[in-house]
């Protein structure tokens, strides 16, 4: 285990690459106050006191974004307090989760209904039950989604309301919270509209109760996190690339070809580098599927390209819709076979 660091947390920023991924993370000194989520906090703030409600849901820094049973709080990943820890989350994951304003605030809108309803134990009511199901149902350690299914509001990607029914609460809660969703259009003639309804009804019942729990306990506070950020890292992009869909090399065959006589054109792995920021873009913008997960399956691609020996055969016209359609087809292909692992 690393010895603390005698490092100021006003002088880590400056620090090597190297050198700052061997600090522990509790030796990073970070606070909420004074980093860039200080303005999210407030929106989501000022959203409860729009909708008139009383609660108000304490927060910490922590590994990622949870809120633990019995706890009327959540936690925000660390590497959101500070510009340095983004740009290397980035690095490692090739996105942040909740690293722009919008994205931030569903999560935090999302992890708001788990909290108000640890504060208020709404799980325990019989209409509660009645909406959403019960909530002493285990949690899965994967999940097969239905994409089109139009009995749950869309507001994290992998259609995580379909998990579990806290989740079901924990999303429809934050569409009905945003100020901006519009729900009562976006879900007309949608079964979910039923249960924003019960939303409604139910926060107007309770909007200027005390909650039930007062507690401001935490779980893991960055404090108390001893592991350095190379370690945590290492762990997280473990946990991922576990999840990551599957390829033949069959699928390759049917993009790119090995016959010599296609040799003088350009390799395959070549081009799907050349073509790896818009893939990825396109992929995520319709499976919803983690950066990560996706450039995984684009890095074996190239590794196998290569192995095999295969060239382009097409026009790049053809070849480029031709490959994206079959990595979507890979991501599409997990949900409905393996299912997605939980990540929240």
């Amino acid at each position: 285990m690393p010895e603390k660091s005698n490092i100021a947390p006003q002088n880590w920023p400056r620090l090597s690459r190297e050198r700052l991924l061997e600090l522990r993370i509790c030796d990073l000194g970070l606070r909420i106050e004074g980093s860039p989520l200080v303005a999210p906090l407030k929106q989501l703030y000022r959203e409860l006191e729009q909708k008139a409600l009383r609660f108000r849901p304490h927060v910490w820094l922590s590994d990622e974004w949870f809120c633990p049973d019995g706890i009327p709080g959540f936690a925000i990943p660390f590497f959101l307090a500070h510009s340095r820890l983004r740009r290397l989350e980035r690095e490692f994951m090739l996105e942040v989760e909740g690293g722009d304003r919008a994205w931030c605030l569903k999560l935090m809108r999302h992890e708001t209904g788990h909290a108000l309803l640890n504060a208020y134990r709404l799980d325990q009511r019989r209409d509660w039950k009645q909406a959403f199901g019960r909530p002493s149902t285990p949690y899965p350690d994967t999940y097969l989604p239905k994409p089109y299914s139009k009995r749950y509001v869309r507001n994290l990607p992998n259609w995580y309301a379909q998990s579990h029914p806290h989740e079901d609460w924990a999303e429809t809660f934050a569409v009905w919270l945003n100020p901006r969703s519009d729900w009562q259009r976006r879900y007309r003639n949608w079964p979910a509209l039923k249960k924003l309804h019960y939303v409604d009804e139910l926060m107007n019942a309770i909007h200027d109760r005390p909650p039930r729990l007062r507690n401001r306990q935490t779980d893991t506070p960055v404090e108390k996190i001893r592991t350095t950020l190379r370690e945590y890292y290492d762990d997280k992009i473990y946990r991922y690339g576990l999840d990551s869909p599957e390829f033949s090399d069959t699928d390759l065959r049917q993009l790119f070809s090995a016959d010599p006589e296609y040799r003088g054109n350009e390799k395959a792995s070549r081009y799907i580098r050349r073509h790896r920021r818009e893939l990825l873009g396109i992929v995520e913008r319709w499976t919803h599927e983690y950066r990560y997960r996706i450039n995984e399956v684009i890095n074996g691609m190239i590794k196998r390209c290569d192995e095999m020996q295969l060239h382009v055969v097409g026009s790049d016209d053809e070849t480029r819709p031709e490959l994206a359609a079959c990595l979507t087809m890979l991501v599409m292909s997990k949900l409905h076979s393996g299912g997605f692992h939980i990540a929240l």
